[in-house]
């Protein structure tokens, strides 16, 4: 029996993206505690099984549950399957079961025979008429187990919830699997969730169910509310969650309409709106009315019974004053003293600049605006560096056109950015300045001329810089000296700066300072010698006791020897997150992106792509990440510490940033667009060489990292990004941010996502290095490991690393030594590079210089990429000596049981599939982790080979 109700209830944990309004719906499907008389469910067997009762539940009201407690007999297996349940257009289903348990330890003489879970399934069906239960059609949900079991009558309840899709027929039906546990259903109650009818932006959104995975989004176009025009085409995406997210586009009142309270309302009697795109309806103007029907899109003007008399024009407004501020500047003046008439006179600004006089810029702003004023204060902003401005002010009136404008007052300023000078000496000094407010591109290069002021120009010298600094060297003591800077994009060089002057030191020994001997100086001169000579000894030992290679010393001397590189700063040393922000990155303009559509969920919000077009650039396609609404002060932080990150590096390998938006809500990040997605998903049958290239890509990248001084601590295929020409791009440098050095936090597991939380953050147990999940030590070598399970993702195409192996499981495994075998076909070279990539000690591994010089010498000789382990695993099934046995338990680390395994009678691969936990309990195999590692592998390997023998059969 099916009773559909709806409630609306947040959602659980998170923020709330948009106001009350916007959370989700809640469609129950099937409730027993509604559910009049008895439910009658199918239960098998139909005797001393799941057996249907009446209890009380907490509020004293009766309802219907099913119970079992079959605990002395071994072997159970007892189903109950529910009524036929329609979906109702629902794509994913979410199950709540409450229910109660017994303790197994609480019943004595159960030992081997008594559980403390039970399993739920589900069978997809557009019969609602079937009368029996088919085990074999029904699909595996879960395993449930109990948060708290009950030794006594003091019973303890339970409360699990479960999601199932449910995409491809008209309805479902659950079922429940006892195996031996004492437990009693208290209730079941299935719903899906909706995204409710909602407005926004002067749009319409229906209700809408959400998508069938957990992770999709359902686009919905709005339609707009009566009274309004459509401005972009209104969208919004309706959440796995059941919440709205992402706002495009959206609606415009019509002329005569203002918005208020999400509709659109006529202009009130004496009001007006002209245009769709003005904010809201605005007071008639004096000697005019608005229609008396509301609907004002245009004021009359009042015939006026007595003129106003204007005998001249006003005189100049008083005591014009500015105020510069960096680009822009206020200016404020009093009212003239004569106005020439009965009315107050509209004021006007001119402006221009210096010496051609010329007009301003269009894209100067003035605030409120430049003609008609009825206010003595404007703010004038995007004002170029570095040029004088002459502004003047007028007062106007009636008879101004007719007379001649009255008498003007003008004000000149000059706008400067600030440049410095440092470390001056009698030769040098070192020079800095701002970038160009409004570059008008990627600046190139920066030209700096100077001259001694007294030649005036007539011989100048020329430097040329990258950065926003020039050491100029080789001048004369104590000359003052003039210098000019101009900045050069791809459309070529600017206007050179207004010129600044600096003077040359006469000290010979500035740092020093009068008054030293020539005593101290040798003196201090020795001992910088034998500082020297300390610091070269210890090179030399170092060096000498070094364990990596020649080729590690040759990249680290390189690395140290090159001024050129550079090292990784961590944001999080900044006291202000906005200040690495404004170091590292550039600020874009909001009105630059265009958001076309979301391509998935980040960790502080969704992620979109769109359209990028800065001026004087091409557009270019972006992925844009955006802080979700509610963030807390640490996400806004982490948020901002990921792009500042990002903003350090600059190579074909590494994601690049375009830049953020800070200044406007939501908080963004601007990446470039990868068309193929992340590679654990794009990876499917790609010839052999393509993929050592796209390793070889990747350690290109992480080598340039590691050169920076940079751990990456969270390398995954999941975090590799692929564009086009299948070009990967190492990409999220966010997890980092959140772990902190506490040796003894405690880790807590999550299965579902293959991590651990501690206090500090989350670690991805299957690829992290066995010291950085011990120790918390991470490193480049830690990075290298993860990088060895890249690969194996790779080569496997995608594969789970260690299957369903749980994370205690993994982490015990590899403590005793166990490693990943080598995929199928997958070529021995490559294997042999995963296994050095994962060797217990650190300093034992490659460097990713080590390693990207393997991949090249592999990618120029990809002969050796053709001799594959594949004869070998054949032969371990073929073969039944126990020679192939041992070289097997070898790969997989448990050498240790192959007499043990012998003596049974276990002497091949395809015998192994008979084993039990049971058997290896008695033979004496009792490590939990080993006897999954053996069952695991064992079935693996013969799945591989299957699959091996079905792709390369010949047919006859």
């Amino acid at each position: 029996m099916l009773y559909l109700s709806a409630m609306v209830k947040c959602c659980t944990g998170g923020f709330l993206l948009m106001p009350p309004a916007y959370v989700c719906v809640l469609v129950t499907l099937l409730d027993t505690r509604t559910a009049p008389g008895e439910l009658k469910w199918a239960a098998s067997p139909s005797e001393g099984g799941w057996e249907e009762v009446s209890i009380m539940d907490e509020k004293n009201i009766p309802i219907r549950t099913y119970q079992v407690c079959n605990v002395l007999e071994p072997s159970q297996n007892n189903w109950l399957r529910t009524d036929w349940i329609p979906r109702s257009g629902a794509q994913r289903v979410y199950v709540e079961v409450k229910f109660t348990l017994r303790d197994c330890n609480s019943l004595p003489g159960v030992t081997g025979t008594c559980k403390e879970t039970f399993n739920l399934y589900y069978h997809e069906s557009n019969d609602d008429k079937e009368s029996y239960i088919k085990e074999s059609s029904f699909i595996k949900v879960d395993t449930v187990a109990a948060d708290e079991s009950y030794p006594d009558r003091i019973m303890k309840l339970n409360t699990e919830v479960r999601d199932v899709k449910v995409t491809t027929r008209k309805g479902f039906y659950l079922a429940f699997q006892d195996v031996g546990a004492c437990i009693a259903l208290v209730s079941v109650r299935v719903f899906y969730k909706t995204c409710p009818l909602t407005v926004r932006n002067l749009a319409t959104f229906p209700d809408t169910v959400t998508g069938a995975d957990t992770s999709s989004l359902v686009e919905v176009r709005g339609s707009c509310v009566n009274q309004s025009e459509e401005r972009d085409e209104p969208k919004m995406y309706c959440g796995a969650d059941g919440e709205w997210l992402v706002p495009i586009g959206g609606c415009l009142c019509i002329p005569g309409y203002e918005e208020k309270n999400g509709a659109c309302k006529a202009c009130p009697v004496g009001f007006y709106k002209a245009k769709s795109p003005d904010p809201g309806c605005a007071k008639c103007p004096p000697h005019s009315y608005a229609l008396t029907e509301s609907i004002s899109s245009m004021c009359k003007a009042i015939i006026p019974t007595v003129p106003i008399l204007y005998t001249e024009p006003p005189s100049a407004p008083q005591q014009l004053i500015s105020v510069v501020n960096k680009t822009s500047v206020v200016l404020e003046w009093s009212p003239p003293r004569r106005l020439g008439g009965a009315a107050t006179p509209a004021t006007s600004i001119t402006d221009s600049g210096s010496q051609l006089c010329l007009p301003c810029d269009s894209d100067v702003l003035f605030a409120p605006g430049q003609n008609g004023l009825a206010t003595t204060r404007v703010v004038v902003s995007e004002l170029r560096a570095h040029t004088h401005y002459t502004f003047i002010v007028q007062a106007l009136n009636g008879v101004s056109q007719v007379s001649g404008a009255g008498a003007p007052q003008s004000v000149s300023v000059t706008v400067t950015t600030n440049q410095a000078a440092t470390d001056v000496t009698r030769h040098s000094l070192a020079l800095a300045w701002q970038q160009p407010d409004r570059p008008n591109g990627v600046i190139l290069e920066y030209e700096v001329k100077f001259y001694e002021k007294d030649q005036k120009e007539r011989s100048y010298r020329i430097m040329r810089t990258f950065s926003q600094s020039v050491d100029v060297a080789g001048l004369s003591p104590l000359t003052v000296y003039v210098f000019h800077v101009r900045a050069r994009t791809a459309a070529g060089y600017g206007e050179f700066s207004t010129p600044f002057e600096f003077s040359t030191n006469s000290d010979p020994f500035p740092l020093i300072g009068e008054g030293v001997n020539s005593a101290f100086l040798l003196l201090s001169i020795s001992g910088l010698g034998i500082l020297l000579l300390i610091s070269a000894a210890v090179f030399i030992i170092t060096r000498r006791r070094s364990k990596y290679s020649k080729t590690k010393q040759e990249s680290e001397e390189e690395k140290h020897l090159n001024p050129g590189v550079k090292i990784y700063v961590d944001p999080f040393t900044y006291e202000d997150p906005d200040q690495a922000i404004h170091e590292f990155t550039k600020e874009i303009d909001v009105n630059s992106i265009h958001i076309e559509r979301v391509i998935g969920m980040g960790e502080f919000g969704e992620v979109c792509s769109g359209r990028l077009r800065l001026q004087g650039k091409r557009e270019i396609y972006v992925a844009i990440k955006s802080l979700k609404a509610g963030y807390s002060d640490k996400q806004r932080r982490d948020f901002l510490a990921e792009a500042s990150i990002m903003g350090q590096f600059e190579h074909p390998n590494i994601i690049r940033l375009e830049g953020v938006i800070t200044r406007c809500k939501p908080l963004m990040i601007i990446t470039e667009y990868m068309e193929n997605g992340s590679l654990d998903a794009f990876l499917r049958v790609i010839h052999v060489i393509q993929l050592v290239g796209m390793l070889r890509g990747i350690a290109s990248g992480m080598k340039y990292l590691s050169d920076m001084s940079y751990v990456h601590r969270d390398l995954a295929a999941r975090n590799i990004l692929v564009n086009s020409n299948l070009v990967c791009k190492v990409s999220d440098f966010g997890l980092s941010r959140v772990l902190d050095d506490d040796p003894t936090a405690a880790y807590t597991t999550r299965e579902a996502t293959g991590t651990y939380l501690s206090p500090g953050g989350k670690i991805p147990i299957r690829w992290t290095a066995p010291e950085a999940i011990a120790y918390r030590k991470f490193s480049t070598a830690s990075d290298v490991w993860s990088y060895g399970i890249v690969m194996w993702e790779v080569v496997s195409y995608g594969e789970r690393p260690y299957w369903d192996m749980n994370n205690q499981d993994v982490i015990k495994a590899i403590e005793d030594g166990y490693r990943l075998p080598a995929p199928m076909d997958c070529p021995v070279v490559l294997h042999q590079l995963m296994l050095d990539c994962w060797e217990k000690e650190r300093a034992e591994r490659p460097t990713f210089s080590q390693i990207l010089n393997m991949l090249d010498k592999l990618i120029r000789n990809p002969g050796t990429l053709r001799r594959t382990g594949g004869d070998r695993y054949m032969r371990y099934y073929t073969l039944s000596s126990t020679w192939s046995m041992c070289a097997w338990l070898q790969s997989i680390g448990l050498e240790r049981y192959r007499d043990t395994l012998a003596a049974a009678g276990y002497s091949s691969l395809d015998s192994l599939l008979t084993l039990t936990h049971q058997e290896m309990d008695r033979l004496g195999i009792i490590t939990p982790s080993h006897q999954d590692i053996l069952l695991t592998s064992v079935q693996h390997e013969m799945l591989s080979q299957m699959e091996h023998m079905q792709h390369t059969m010949v047919p006859v």
